[in-house]
Protein backbone atom coordinates (compact mmCIF):
# COMPACT_ATOMS: atom_id res chain seq x y z
CA UNK A 1 0.00 0.00 0.00
CA UNK A 2 1.28 4.05 -0.55
CA UNK A 3 3.27 5.16 1.85
CA UNK A 4 2.18 8.25 4.22
CA UNK A 5 3.66 10.56 6.15
CA UNK A 6 4.19 9.56 10.13
CA UNK A 7 2.27 11.27 12.59
CA UNK A 8 -0.10 10.27 15.66
CA UNK A 9 -0.23 6.81 15.22
CA UNK A 10 3.57 6.53 15.11
CA UNK A 11 3.70 7.76 18.50
CA UNK A 12 1.27 5.44 19.86
CA UNK A 13 3.00 1.99 18.59
CA UNK A 14 6.55 3.09 19.26
CA UNK A 15 5.18 3.74 23.04
CA UNK A 16 2.95 0.58 23.41
CA UNK A 17 5.01 -2.34 21.13
CA UNK A 18 8.26 -2.04 22.82
CA UNK A 19 9.23 -5.84 23.02
CA UNK A 20 12.20 -5.67 20.35
CA UNK A 21 13.22 -2.59 23.34
CA UNK A 22 14.72 0.01 20.31
CA UNK A 23 16.20 3.06 22.94
CA UNK A 24 16.28 5.10 19.53
CA UNK A 25 12.50 4.28 18.56
CA UNK A 26 12.03 7.87 19.01
CA UNK A 27 13.86 8.77 15.42
CA UNK A 28 10.70 6.51 13.93
CA UNK A 29 9.18 10.37 14.29
CA UNK A 30 11.29 12.33 12.60
CA UNK A 31 9.89 14.22 9.24
CA UNK A 32 10.54 12.68 5.81
CA UNK A 33 9.79 9.24 7.13
CA UNK A 34 7.46 7.16 5.66
CA UNK A 35 5.26 4.33 7.54
CA UNK A 36 3.60 1.49 5.90
CA UNK A 37 0.81 -0.35 7.54
CA UNK A 38 -2.14 -3.07 6.74
CA UNK A 39 -5.48 -3.07 7.56
CA UNK A 40 -6.68 -5.22 10.70
CA UNK A 41 -2.73 -5.58 11.44
CA UNK A 42 -2.08 -3.25 14.91
CA UNK A 43 1.51 -1.83 13.64
CA UNK A 44 3.85 0.26 11.58
CA UNK A 45 7.10 -0.06 9.57
CA UNK A 46 9.20 3.52 9.12
CA UNK A 47 11.27 3.48 6.27
CA UNK A 48 13.13 5.91 4.01
CA UNK A 49 12.91 5.64 -0.01
CA UNK A 50 16.46 6.48 -1.47
CA UNK A 51 17.19 5.59 -5.03
CA UNK A 52 16.54 1.86 -5.50
CA UNK A 53 16.24 1.26 -1.80
CA UNK A 54 13.67 1.64 1.29
CA UNK A 55 15.82 1.88 4.30
CA UNK A 56 13.93 0.70 6.89
CA UNK A 57 14.01 2.03 10.41
CA UNK A 58 13.97 -1.01 13.14
CA UNK A 59 11.77 -3.49 12.77
CA UNK A 60 7.68 -3.32 12.60
CA UNK A 61 6.62 -1.10 15.80
CA UNK A 62 3.45 -4.01 16.24
CA UNK A 63 1.87 -6.27 18.31
CA UNK A 64 3.36 -9.72 18.41
CA UNK A 65 0.93 -10.72 16.53
CA UNK A 66 0.79 -8.56 13.64
CA UNK A 67 5.18 -8.09 13.60
CA UNK A 68 5.50 -10.69 11.29
CA UNK A 69 2.03 -9.73 8.78
CA UNK A 70 3.63 -6.55 8.63
CA UNK A 71 7.38 -7.92 7.69
CA UNK A 72 6.07 -10.06 5.23
CA UNK A 73 3.47 -7.53 3.47
CA UNK A 74 6.12 -4.69 3.55
CA UNK A 75 8.93 -7.36 2.01
CA UNK A 76 6.53 -7.99 -0.87
CA UNK A 77 5.45 -4.25 -1.20
CA UNK A 78 8.99 -3.33 -1.56
CA UNK A 79 9.81 -6.04 -4.20
CA UNK A 80 6.57 -4.97 -6.28
CA UNK A 81 7.91 -1.43 -5.80
CA UNK A 82 10.83 -2.80 -7.92
CA UNK A 83 12.97 -1.69 -4.70
CA UNK A 84 15.65 -3.55 -2.60
CA UNK A 85 14.88 -3.36 1.08
CA UNK A 86 17.48 -2.96 4.31
CA UNK A 87 16.88 -2.52 7.35
CA UNK A 88 19.38 -0.99 9.94
CA UNK A 89 18.84 -0.56 13.89
CA UNK A 90 17.43 -3.90 14.40
CA UNK A 91 17.25 -4.80 18.24
CA UNK A 92 18.72 -8.60 18.62
CA UNK A 93 15.09 -9.46 18.86
CA UNK A 94 14.39 -8.09 15.20
CA UNK A 95 17.11 -9.91 14.27
CA UNK A 96 16.54 -13.11 14.98
CA UNK A 97 12.87 -12.51 13.43
CA UNK A 98 14.73 -11.15 10.37
CA UNK A 99 17.11 -13.81 9.78
CA UNK A 100 14.62 -16.46 10.28
CA UNK A 101 13.06 -15.10 7.13
CA UNK A 102 16.15 -15.59 5.22
CA UNK A 103 17.58 -11.92 5.60
CA UNK A 104 21.11 -11.53 5.92
CA UNK A 105 21.73 -10.14 9.23
CA UNK A 106 25.35 -8.73 11.16
CA UNK A 107 25.94 -6.62 13.89
CA UNK A 108 26.62 -2.89 12.48
CA UNK A 109 27.32 -1.25 16.06
CA UNK A 110 25.68 -0.45 19.27
CA UNK A 111 23.84 1.77 21.59
CA UNK A 112 24.78 2.78 25.13
CA UNK A 113 23.30 3.16 28.66
CA UNK A 114 24.14 4.58 32.08
CA UNK A 115 21.72 3.46 35.15
CA UNK A 116 20.44 6.60 37.11
CA UNK A 117 19.83 6.00 40.16
CA UNK A 118 23.15 4.71 41.49
CA UNK A 119 25.13 7.32 38.95
CA UNK A 120 27.80 9.21 40.84
CA UNK A 121 30.79 11.27 39.03
CA UNK A 122 32.44 10.77 42.45
CA UNK A 123 35.85 8.77 42.16
CA UNK A 124 38.76 8.83 40.30
CA UNK A 125 37.68 7.58 36.80
CA UNK A 126 35.72 10.58 36.39
CA UNK A 127 37.96 12.81 37.51
CA UNK A 128 39.02 14.19 33.86
CA UNK A 129 35.19 14.67 33.14
CA UNK A 130 34.60 16.22 36.75
CA UNK A 131 37.84 18.71 35.81
CA UNK A 132 36.15 19.79 32.13
CA UNK A 133 32.77 20.31 33.41
CA UNK A 134 34.62 22.29 36.45
CA UNK A 135 36.64 24.55 33.35
CA UNK A 136 33.38 24.92 31.55
CA UNK A 137 31.71 26.67 34.57
CA UNK A 138 34.95 28.23 35.58
CA UNK A 139 34.45 30.20 32.16
CA UNK A 140 30.83 31.34 32.86
CA UNK A 141 28.90 28.63 31.36
CA UNK A 142 25.08 29.12 32.78
CA UNK A 143 22.70 25.89 32.14
CA UNK A 144 19.18 25.44 31.98
CA UNK A 145 16.06 23.51 30.56
CA UNK A 146 14.42 25.92 27.86
CA UNK A 147 11.47 25.42 24.96
CA UNK A 148 12.61 24.74 21.36
CA UNK A 149 10.13 28.17 20.57
CA UNK A 150 12.45 30.43 22.67
CA UNK A 151 15.83 28.93 21.61
CA UNK A 152 14.93 28.86 17.94
CA UNK A 153 17.13 31.76 16.78
CA UNK A 154 19.94 30.57 19.15
CA UNK A 155 19.61 26.52 17.59
CA UNK A 156 19.97 28.08 14.36
CA UNK A 157 23.16 30.17 15.39
CA UNK A 158 24.80 27.07 16.89
CA UNK A 159 24.08 24.47 14.20
CA UNK A 160 25.33 27.24 11.70
CA UNK A 161 28.74 27.70 13.30
CA UNK A 162 28.55 23.46 14.05
CA UNK A 163 27.71 22.66 10.29
CA UNK A 164 30.33 25.22 9.38
CA UNK A 165 33.04 23.90 11.13
CA UNK A 166 32.61 20.57 9.11
CA UNK A 167 33.31 22.19 6.27
CA UNK A 168 29.87 23.26 5.41
CA UNK A 169 28.40 19.59 5.97
CA UNK A 170 24.80 18.90 5.48
CA UNK A 171 22.69 18.47 8.57
CA UNK A 172 22.31 14.87 9.40
CA UNK A 173 18.80 12.75 9.06
CA UNK A 174 17.00 9.44 9.54
CA UNK A 175 19.23 7.93 12.30
CA UNK A 176 19.12 11.45 13.96
CA UNK A 177 17.27 13.68 16.02
CA UNK A 178 15.29 16.29 15.17
CA UNK A 179 14.34 19.60 16.08
CA UNK A 180 11.02 21.07 16.29
CA UNK A 181 7.54 19.74 14.76
CA UNK A 182 4.62 18.38 16.32
CA UNK A 183 6.78 15.85 18.56
CA UNK A 184 9.02 18.51 20.30
CA UNK A 185 6.49 18.66 23.00
CA UNK A 186 7.68 14.60 24.09
CA UNK A 187 11.25 16.04 23.69
CA UNK A 188 13.34 18.05 26.45
CA UNK A 189 15.91 20.27 25.41
CA UNK A 190 18.96 21.46 27.64
CA UNK A 191 20.76 25.07 26.69
CA UNK A 192 24.21 26.42 27.71
CA UNK A 193 25.30 29.85 27.88
CA UNK A 194 28.42 31.85 28.56
CA UNK A 195 27.24 35.81 29.32
CA UNK A 196 24.36 35.83 27.76
CA UNK A 197 25.43 34.00 24.21
CA UNK A 198 23.97 30.56 23.50
CA UNK A 199 27.27 28.45 23.33
CA UNK A 200 25.47 24.45 23.34
CA UNK A 201 22.55 22.40 23.63
CA UNK A 202 21.17 19.02 24.00
CA UNK A 203 18.35 18.02 23.00
CA UNK A 204 16.47 14.65 24.46
CA UNK A 205 14.24 12.18 23.47
CA UNK A 206 11.89 9.41 24.86
CA UNK A 207 12.81 5.77 25.57
CA UNK A 208 10.11 3.88 26.38
CA UNK A 209 9.87 0.03 27.52
CA UNK A 210 12.18 -1.75 29.87
CA UNK A 211 14.88 0.23 29.99
CA UNK A 212 12.58 3.69 29.63
CA UNK A 213 14.24 7.11 30.15
CA UNK A 214 15.70 9.98 28.08
CA UNK A 215 18.02 9.22 25.07
CA UNK A 216 21.20 12.05 24.68
CA UNK A 217 19.67 12.70 21.44
CA UNK A 218 21.08 15.69 18.71
CA UNK A 219 23.86 18.13 20.57
CA UNK A 220 25.65 20.89 19.38
CA UNK A 221 27.85 23.61 20.79
CA UNK A 222 29.89 26.78 19.12
CA UNK A 223 33.46 25.18 17.72
CA UNK A 224 35.71 27.84 19.60
CA UNK A 225 33.24 27.28 22.85
CA UNK A 226 34.85 26.63 25.80
CA UNK A 227 36.26 23.00 26.65
CA UNK A 228 33.71 20.70 28.64
CA UNK A 229 30.29 22.47 27.29
CA UNK A 230 28.38 19.41 26.36
CA UNK A 231 30.42 17.29 29.42
CA UNK A 232 28.51 19.91 31.89
CA UNK A 233 25.18 20.31 30.39
CA UNK A 234 24.69 16.47 30.68
CA UNK A 235 25.67 16.11 34.14
CA UNK A 236 22.77 19.13 34.39
CA UNK A 237 20.02 17.08 32.94
CA UNK A 238 21.84 13.75 34.38
CA UNK A 239 21.01 15.48 38.01
CA UNK A 240 17.45 16.59 37.02
CA UNK A 241 16.46 13.28 35.39
CA UNK A 242 17.44 11.47 38.74
CA UNK A 243 15.64 14.27 40.97
CA UNK A 244 13.10 12.89 39.03
CA UNK A 245 13.20 9.46 39.30
CA UNK A 246 14.47 8.54 35.89
CA UNK A 247 15.87 5.10 35.63
CA UNK A 248 18.11 4.92 32.24
CA UNK A 249 20.08 8.17 30.43
CA UNK A 250 20.64 6.35 26.80
CA UNK A 251 23.93 7.72 24.27
CA UNK A 252 22.02 5.92 21.18
CA UNK A 253 23.34 4.51 18.61
CA UNK A 254 26.47 4.53 17.15
CA UNK A 255 27.61 2.31 14.16
CA UNK A 256 31.02 -0.07 14.26
CA UNK A 257 31.15 0.34 17.62
CA UNK A 258 30.51 -2.96 20.42
CA UNK A 259 31.72 -5.40 17.68
CA UNK A 260 32.01 -8.86 19.46
CA UNK A 261 31.80 -12.50 17.07
CA UNK A 262 29.29 -12.86 20.04
CA UNK A 263 26.54 -11.03 19.11
CA UNK A 264 26.62 -12.25 15.35
CA UNK A 265 23.66 -14.41 14.35
CA UNK A 266 23.88 -17.71 12.54
CA UNK A 267 24.18 -17.08 8.37
CA UNK A 268 25.68 -13.71 9.41
CA UNK A 269 28.13 -12.46 6.61
CA UNK A 270 31.82 -12.68 7.59
CA UNK A 271 32.73 -10.02 5.12
CA UNK A 272 30.67 -7.49 6.29
CA UNK A 273 31.55 -8.55 9.39
CA UNK A 274 35.58 -7.88 8.76
CA UNK A 275 34.45 -4.87 6.91
CA UNK A 276 32.66 -3.58 10.13
CA UNK A 277 35.90 -3.62 11.72
CA UNK A 278 37.60 -2.10 9.47
CA UNK A 279 35.38 0.62 9.44
CA UNK A 280 36.19 1.20 13.23
CA UNK A 281 39.70 0.88 12.45
CA UNK A 282 40.22 3.63 9.31
CA UNK A 283 36.73 4.45 9.13
CA UNK A 284 37.04 8.06 10.45
CA UNK A 285 35.64 9.89 7.25
CA UNK A 286 32.73 7.73 6.55
CA UNK A 287 31.66 8.40 10.18
CA UNK A 288 33.56 9.63 13.62
CA UNK A 289 32.77 6.70 15.26
CA UNK A 290 35.85 6.38 17.86
CA UNK A 291 35.38 10.04 18.69
CA UNK A 292 31.47 8.92 19.36
CA UNK A 293 32.34 6.19 21.24
CA UNK A 294 35.14 8.17 23.38
CA UNK A 295 32.25 9.93 24.53
CA UNK A 296 29.74 7.82 25.44
CA UNK A 297 32.27 5.69 27.71
CA UNK A 298 33.11 8.93 29.89
CA UNK A 299 30.10 8.36 31.13
CA UNK A 300 31.00 4.49 32.14
CA UNK A 301 27.79 2.76 30.24
CA UNK A 302 26.03 0.06 31.89
CA UNK A 303 24.76 -1.31 28.80
CA UNK A 304 25.73 -2.17 25.49
CA UNK A 305 22.98 -3.22 23.58
CA UNK A 306 24.59 -4.35 20.08
CA UNK A 307 22.13 -3.33 16.63
CA UNK A 308 22.02 -5.12 13.52
CA UNK A 309 21.49 -4.25 9.95
CA UNK A 310 19.54 -6.77 7.56
CA UNK A 311 19.38 -7.31 3.41
CA UNK A 312 16.93 -9.03 1.70
CA UNK A 313 18.87 -11.99 0.48
CA UNK A 314 21.44 -14.32 0.87
CA UNK A 315 24.35 -12.02 1.05
CA UNK A 316 25.23 -8.60 2.80
CA UNK A 317 24.81 -6.11 0.11
CA UNK A 318 27.29 -2.82 0.23
CA UNK A 319 24.90 -0.96 -1.82
CA UNK A 320 22.24 -1.41 0.64
CA UNK A 321 24.79 -0.40 3.08
CA UNK A 322 25.59 2.88 1.38
CA UNK A 323 22.00 3.32 0.90
CA UNK A 324 21.61 3.74 4.74
CA UNK A 325 24.29 6.64 4.78
CA UNK A 326 22.62 7.91 1.58
CA UNK A 327 19.16 8.23 3.52
CA UNK A 328 20.78 9.96 6.71
CA UNK A 329 22.26 12.21 3.91
CA UNK A 330 25.88 11.40 4.94
CA UNK A 331 26.77 11.59 1.57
Amino acid sequence: MPATTTDNPILGAIRTHTQSENPSSFLALNSGNSTFTVPGADGVVVYRRTGHYAVQFGGPFAAPDAYDTLLDAFRQYVKDEGLHLVAVQLQRPDAERYAGRGFTVNQVGASWAVQLPEFSLRGTRFMQLRNKISRAHRNGLQIKEVTAEDWQDAIATIDEAWLGSKGGAQQLEFLVGQIGGEPQAQRRLFAGTIEGAPVAYISYSPVYGERAGWMHDLSRRIPEGSPGLMEAINAHAIEVFRAEGVEWLHFGFTPFTGLDASHELDGHSPAFQWLMHALWAEGAALYPAQTQLSYKQKWAPDALIPEYVAFDGPSASLAGFAHVFRACKAF
